[in-house]
């Protein structure tokens, strides 16, 4: 998409193999560079034009789901045990005029999130909103607050099928009058 540098983080190792062979085989090998570690600690110090995240953000504890490692979808008791370090250290890492893209499940209170990007000095809004399939194993393990406030809300039940609302966020520079 014409960005001249790359730079990804992930806190497995196999995420990280996987991401190198992928962009070697796209012919992006020499624009990336591929961290592993702990959020914004292997870029400290840097910001960037442009961010995009898929943090593990579901309401659940660490516990290995379908075959997936326990850190994938988990994201604490109310989901933001990543989301929220994550929107408080953008202002480090967001370049000057740069946005973030990030995924954000609608039941994870998206007003904390617009609160903790303004305290940040920028906006949040909803780019799209779609519906995710969520598996029965996945629902087994959200926490039942979470859950109990949710259901019919954020989350659907259709026949054996549950799905919930997922939004695409973007965040950027406040902007008057903007929420």
């Amino acid at each position: 998409m014409g960005a001249a540098q790359l730079c990804g983080i992930d806190i497995e190792a196999n995420a990280i193999s996987a991401s190198t062979q992928l962009l070697e085989e796209l012919g992006h090998g020499g624009i990336s560079e591929l961290h592993c570690g702990d959020m914004w600690q292997p870029v400290a110090g840097r910001r960037f034009d442009m961010i995009v995240a898929n943090l593990p953000h579901f309401p659940m504890q660490p516990v290995e789901i379908g075959g997936r490692l326990p850190t994938w979808s988990a994201g604490g008791a109310d989901g933001r045990s990543l989301l929220d370090p994550f929107l408080k250290g953008l202002a480090d890492h967001l370049a000057p005029g740069g946005r973030a893209i990030i995924t954000h499940n609608a039941f994870d209170d998206l007003g904390r999130s617009r609160d903790l990007a303004a305290a940040g000095g920028f906006s949040l809004r909803v780019a799209l909103t779609t519906l995710v399939y969520i598996s029965p194993e996945k629902l087994a393990q959200m926490t039942v607050e979470v859950l109990r406030a949710e259901d019919g809300r954020t989350i659907h039940r259709y026949g054996p099928y549950t799905f919930g609302e997922l939004h695409i966020v973007e965040i950027g520079p406040a902007v008057e009058g903007a929420d």
